[in-house]
């Protein structure tokens, strides 16, 4: 386990405000968004693609498909995700009704839009847009002293032995070979994971995995049939943990004392349970680069939500990764509500009480994805959802705008954060049938028009 200790870190009341609004927006999207034929609250731009420049007017269309359609219906309109900036009562028309919004300067618009029919069962609806995605900027300049920050971090690792130990299990599959492995990290933590390559000697490209959030096991086919594909994969826990244990473990962990782990340390840089973590996958990407079956060439780290925080971090990390793949990355923006906007999980800025709130948003800038993108340097696929509560769009493009490599940002319209309905599609095909298949074979990544694409996936 990591030397930290849950200090009986709780959440700031606006922190739960946040994560109260977002969990109902799930339930009710789970439990009544897709039912076929029933009824259904529907919210749409009229732009298909939900790109407008700024000063164009937005023209929402909010409808209700079904039986029973009500009266009237509430909205909000947030920029950002965040700040209000019209709300009302919206009388239905034969069961339609058009509400117009505009944003006058770059950045995101979310119409959030609620019904309660006859029967009590309440429906809601999102939909959101963005205004010169190109343009978002960064809600803070990277401090002066992130990199010397940094520097000190990998000099304090570098004088901890890698002292990676493999332990050779059943893979499970034909042709693939399998360890469980740990290696130490700083401070008497270790980093635990699996790697898995085709059977044989030949030279491999090498796959780091790095995992969303929460605390769970890992599961053998991420890397066993990444390894079936021709990879040298390499799949790491997030948190101090053996990899392989009962489902009870984790949950005894999450309830205990990795219970709400993101803020365990948050008001110190150098006590932040991240540091561990994002020390894991300098470490682990090195490892591969290490290895005497790596290619020398094709080094990809590819993850989602947390996953993709660290994959966007460690791309800026460490100078050898070839590629980036990172669906609706977290931890972007973090000072967001200072420019007027929500930012990414795991919300630094909301995550106070009991502490100094200017202490803990000083020491979230120096985990915030944007102050290392601009040190990326490879292809960067990105995926953003328009109406993603957990971590939305505007935080994700203000850190995509700073790389100043080639990079495919893939903006996902109809899109919340757990690809509901298949609403993240897009993203998924252009990362496993374009990006991944191209990589492994060392072709040159396949950029496929603009920079920000924007393409609906299913959400019927």
């Amino acid at each position: 386990m990591s030397n930290h200790t849950n200090r009986g870190t709780r959440f700031s009341p606006r922190f739960r405000e946040i994560h109260r609004a977002i969990c109902a927006a799930l339930l009710i999207a789970a439990c009544y968004g897709g039912a076929a034929g029933a009824q259904k609250l529907t919210a749409a731009a009229d732009h298909a693609d939900s790109i407008y420049q700024p000063g164009q007017t937005v023209k929402w269309t909010v409808r209700w498909e079904g039986p029973g359609a009500p009266a009237s219906v509430d909205y909000v309109v947030k920029k950002g995700a965040l700040k209000e900036i019209d709300k009302g009562t919206l009388a239905l028309t034969g069961g339609s009704a058009v509400l117009e919004s505009k944003l006058d300067a770059p950045g995101t618009l979310l119409l959030d839009v609620k019904a309660k029919p006859e029967e009590g069962r309440q429906q809601r609806a999102l939909a959101g847009v963005v205004a010169a995605p190109g343009k978002i900027e960064p809600s803070a300049e990277r401090l002066a002293d992130f990199d010397a920050f940094w520097a000190s971090k990998l000099k304090e690792l570098a004088t901890v032995d890698v002292g990676a130990q493999l332990q050779p299990a059943d893979s499970g599959k034909s042709g693939v070979s399998y360890w469980k492995i740990t290696m130490n990290n700083i401070r008497g933590s270790h980093i635990r994971g699996q790697v898995a390559r085709p059977a044989g000697s030949d030279k491999r490209p090498a796959l780091l995995i790095v995992q969303w959030a929460g605390v769970y096991p890992l599961q053998k086919s991420w890397v066993t049939d990444r390894a079936a594909e021709g990879w040298l994969a390499l799949n790491i826990e997030a948190h101090d943990l053996p990899i392989d244990e009962p489902e009870s473990f984790y949950r005894e962990q999450s309830s205990g004392p990795l219970k709400n782990y993101p803020a365990i340390g948050n008001e110190d840089r150098d006590t932040s349970y991240f540091l561990r973590m994002y020390l894991s996958c300098w470490r682990a990407a090195d490892y591969l680069a290490h290895r005497k079956d790596w290619d020398g060439k094709t080094l990809v780290v590819m993850g989602g939500s947390q996953g993709g925080l660290q994959a966007l971090m460690t791309a800026g990390f460490y100078p050898k990764i070839t590629a980036a793949l990172a669906e609706v990355p977290a931890g972007c923006d973090m000072l967001g509500p200072d420019a007027g906007r929500s930012p990414g999980w795991p919300m630094w800025y909301w995550q106070t009480e009991g502490k100094d709130p200017r202490k803990v948003r000083e020491a979230s800038r120096y985990y915030d994805v944007v102050n290392f993108a601009s040190r990326i340097r490879c292809p960067v696929l990105i995926g953003a959802g328009m109406i993603d509560e957990v971590c939305p769009a505007a935080g994700i493009l203000a850190a995509a705008n700073k790389i100043r490599s080639r990079k495919e940002v893939v903006l996902l319209p109809h899109a919340q954060h757990q690809d509901e309905n298949h609403s993240h599609e897009p993203y998924g095909h252009r990362c496993w049938s374009v990006w991944m298949p191209a990589l492994r074979q060392g072709k040159p990544v396949p950029f496929d028009g603009p920079v920000f694409v924007a393409k609906s996936g299913a959400h019927s």
